[in-house]
């Protein structure tokens, strides 16, 4: 079996109509995402780059402003989801921008891991995740959520059906 070289996804270019439907889709159209503030930044191959500004409505201790857990899982689980997004689009540019985005019909999160490192207290946090591999049935993410400063607050890996 002969195995092809993967391409470099750094030399790839999304159209902008692209990356304007998949930036809708998770700001918009997912609106668990739009509840938790989750504006996506950039869009690349290679990587996508999110961020949260902190609401009273996300503070999850009280006394210390502190972001809630669950807003941090469920924003990395998200922001993995459209790393695998952007990778499956890399895969096949070949194919108009509508059968692309046609592709992510079967996304799912297979399995999540969140390691808290520090407390996420400030105004707003920065959300980035990549690609480790993106098989036939099977993509593995690393995600990081982190300060402005960035600091790295959190960080993630996360597996997803993609077929």
């Amino acid at each position: 079996m002969t195995r092809t070289k993967a391409p470099d996804l750094s030399t790839i270019e999304f159209e902008p109509e692209f990356v304007a439907a998949l930036a809708d889709i998770f700001e918009r159209q997912i609106v668990f995402n739009q509840m938790l503030g989750l504006k996506v930044t950039d869009i690349r191959p290679e990587r996508v780059t999110a961020r949260i500004d902190m609401r009273h409505e996300l503070i999850g201790h009280p006394a210390y402003n502190r972001i809630h857990g669950g807003v941090i899982s469920a924003s990395l689980d998200a922001l993995g989801g459209l790393a695998v997004l952007a990778a499956i689009g890399a895969r096949h540019m070949d194919e108009p921008v509508s059968q692309r985005l046609h592709r992510f019909a079967k996304l799912g999160t297979i399995d999540l891991r969140i390691d808290y490192l520090r407390p996420g207290i400030g105004e707003s946090f920065v959300l980035q995740a990549e690609v480790l591999r993106l098989g036939s049935r099977v993509a593995s993410t690393r995600m990081s959520f982190m300060g402005t400063d960035g600091t790295l607050l959190s960080c993630g890996s996360g597996a997803y059906i993609v077929s």
